[in-house]
């Protein structure tokens, strides 16, 4: 018989509730310390200090580098970056591939880093892309970042590009990163929401945080729900700097495009993505390389010097700003292709350890306080995962070029000096010595100011970029960070939190507040935030901000998902997949079974999926091919009805052959036929088809497609 376990005292109960309302406060033994009604705790460092500033990192004057001896910081970076073994704290969940870096021509004249000097040397390359908020076992479409992390193997030693698919981030101070990541993840007394960050906790911290708001037009933009990685943008984020062989500096931001264009999917879509195949995106890029359609980025730099940065509307150390491309064009100076896949996840993927720290000679860092601090706290994130201080023995991890040093021996060392000397200077002339002329020297910038905590002023204008990037978008594009903005705050619990965020918005956009506003059920709008700085109104829309305004105008690198039965046309349907392979784009084929069906020439034609496996969501766009004999089943078929009705309210290209009218009728969708909605011409007109498949979507559709849902249920 089990027992019952002894119910807690009434005293126990008492100080529980009391330590809740902030009457008590528990010591580091445990002891209880009484403080008086109404105070709040002072913050303290783990040793017990009081802290004075917890929101900004010591720095040498307001736009200089971060000193050493901030305690605060270093102990606080120090725990939050081994708050988790062995999964990563943020970026948990990725997928990697090998590659490498082309060079187009030599960039002497601004660097002396060796990979920049020989037009067309290829270099090795290792590349991880991954969601940042959610566990590793966490599904591939969540609305998130995705890290973009580039590992070069160059003849000076690795340098890693960790970056995003973001060009900005939520923060201008590393000292703030534990805070919102703490508040991104699931919260700590519950342990969800998971992978999301439509919770209190999330947007408490972000409604309390003005300089996230150009973070926020992006991730709740279709930026963070990518239709792929091989269609989505890396980003430095920071300033960097180059340095020549003459010691002379430029400012530098890094940007990969990809060469197949930009492309997401709809919100609806991403929900329906996850539930069919949660490893969409990794799956993506495995078939990609597997099939020899590699995936392929070029390297674009803005290039700029002082007398730029310091005329600039916004400060380039700022990480929360971006330089907009109509202002300083980026130029090409080289391309990234992955072509291999790892051998072992584990041992490469997973193992993999980027620091923004490891850079060649010729490029080094401005004193963006982010960059700053993420140089600092990442060799302390690799000791904890990998567990020593050897991780760079992994293979993965070990440069390709000529190693010569005295570090030896600790956890899991596999390679040691060899000799009698383990040191320098020594008088046996054994071992390396430094190289003035081929080491790595940092640029000799001159800094000044007062060693304080503090934000610089010119970081003060929290939303007129904000505003840019939201002006810049298309019509559809801007539904739908309205849309992603309602649902993330519907689903925060405080009033107090949501009329907080929605006043932020007001120093953006009217139209777009009071949207989210009146959807949410507000009685009446709260007033603007109080900002530090006004919203400037005349920064001008930037083409480069907007997806749909940088699409491929092409089918190449996507996917069509053709939905067949028994009796298809045998010639029109090998007709489709020659258009189709001519594109340079792939197909799968969707059956009833997934065994396959019997063509009209009796031939056998093997499916790669059969109807309930494949929805529609899984491809850019749809055929539906049947045969007059088999339709009446097939309309019969809820996923088969599906497969057209998905298509057809994620604005995806629908063709078909005149005996599958039936089923878009079923569908209900065969009144409402548009431009995308496409009765298939015979095979000479096959290759216009899938020529006009190009345009991916028929985002015109959207808003009366989500006025017949409201009003008229699907057939």
């Amino acid at each position: 018989m089990a027992k019952t376990p002894p119910a807690k005292s009434a005293s126990a109960k008492t100080e529980t509730a009391t330590i809740h309302d902030q009457k008590l406060i528990r010591g580091a033994g445990g002891e209880l310390h009484q403080i008086a009604e109404g105070d709040t705790p002072v913050m303290t460092t783990a040793q017990g200090g009081p802290v004075a500033d917890d929101q900004n990192s010591l720095r040498v004057g307001p736009r200089g580098p971060l000193v050493v001896d901030d305690f605060h910081f270093r102990e606080k970076i120090f725990h939050f970056d081994h708050e988790r073994i062995p999964e990563r704290v943020v970026h948990a969940r990725g997928y990697g591939a090998h590659g490498y870096f082309e060079t187009y021509e030599s960039l002497a004249a601004y660097t002396k880093a060796d990979l920049f000097q020989r037009p067309g040397e290829k270099t090795p390359a290792f590349v991880r892309f991954s969601t940042v908020a959610g566990n590793k076992g966490s599904a591939d479409l969540a609305r998130d970042v995705r890290g973009f992390a580039v590992k070069i193997y160059t003849q000076e030693g690795n340098w890693d590009l960790v970056g995003n698919n973001i060009p900005v981030f939520f923060i201008q101070d590393a000292i703030k990163f534990p805070d919102l990541i703490h508040a991104a993840k699931q919260e700590p007394d519950r342990a969800f929401p998971q992978a999301q960050t439509a919770h209190d906790n999330f947007w408490d911290f972000i409604s309390l945080t003005p300089e996230s708001m150009n973070m926020i037009m992006w991730i709740m933009s279709d930026r963070t729900i990518p239709r792929s990685f091989r269609f989505m943008e890396g980003f430095g984020v920071h300033t960097f700097r180059l340095v020549n062989a003459k010691d002379e500096s430029t400012f530098v931001k890094f940007h990969w495009k990809p060469k197949l264009g930009l492309q997401s999917v709809a919100w609806n879509e991403a929900v329906k993505i996850n539930g069919a195949d949660p490893d969409f995106h990794r799956r993506d890029l495995w078939q990609a390389i597997q099939s020899g359609n590699f995936p392929e980025w070029e390297l674009q730099v803005q290039l700029f010097d002082q007398a730029f940065a310091d005329s600039f509307d916004f400060d380039v150390l700022d990480p929360t700003k971006i330089i907009p491309e109509e202002i300083l064009p980026p130029q090409a100076i080289g391309r990234l292709v992955l072509d291999r896949m790892p051998d072992n996840f584990f041992a490469e993927t997973e193992q993999v350890a980027f620091m923004t720290q490891n850079v060649p000679p010729g490029i080094d860092f401005s004193n963006d306080p982010l960059l700053q601090g993420r140089n600092f706290s990442y060799l302390d994130t690799q000791l904890k995962r990998l567990g020593g201080p050897n991780f760079t023995h992994l293979p993965i991890n070990a440069p390709k070029c000529p190693l010569a040093h005295f570090q030896q021996d600790g956890h899991m060392a596999m390679r040691n000096p060899v000799g009698r000397v383990n040191y320098q200077p020594n008088s046996f002339g054994e071992g390396p010595r430094e190289s003035p002329t081929r080491g790595y020297r940092h640029f000799e910038a001159e800094e000044q100011g007062t060693k304080a905590r503090l934000r610089p002023e010119s970081f003060a204008d929290h939303y007129s970029q904000a505003r840019q990037f939201y002006i810049s978008q298309a019509p559809a594009e801007q539904r739908h960070i309205a849309a992603a903005l309602t649902f993330e705050l519907s689903k925060v619990q405080t009033p107090a939190i949501r009329e907080r965020m929605v006043s932020h918005l007001f120093n953006i956009d009217d139209t777009l507040a009071t949207t989210v506003g009146q959807k949410l059920g507000f009685q009446s709008m709260p007033k603007p935030a109080d900002a530090a700085m006004p919203t400037r109104q005349d920064l001008e829309p930037s083409s480069a901000l907007s997806i749909v305004k940088n699409g491929p105008e092409r089918f190449e690198g996507r996917k069509l998902g053709i939905l067949i039965t028994d009796g298809v046309d045998a010639k029109l349907l090998k007709g489709l997949i020659t258009a189709i392979t001519k594109e340079k784009a792939d197909y799968e084929l969707i059956a009833p079974k997934v065994g396959g069906v019997t063509a009209s020439d009796t031939s056998w034609v093997e499916a790669h999926q059969m109807i309930d496996g494949g929805p529609s969501v899984l491809y850019d766009a749809v055929v539906v091919l049947s045969s007059a004999a088999a339709i009446d089943d097939l309309v019969q078929e809820a996923t088969a009805r599906d497969f057209v009705a998905d298509a057809f309210q994620h604005c995806k290209f629908i063709g078909y052959g005149p005996e599958a009218l039936p089923l878009l009728e079923r569908a209900g969708i065969a009144d409402a036929m548009d431009e995308g909605v496409i009765q298939l011409p015979g095979e000479d007109g096959l290759a216009a088809f899938v020529a006009e498949l190009g345009k991916l979507r028929v985002w015109g559709r959207e808003p009366s497609v989500k006025a017949s849902k409201a009003s008229t249920p699907v057939k």
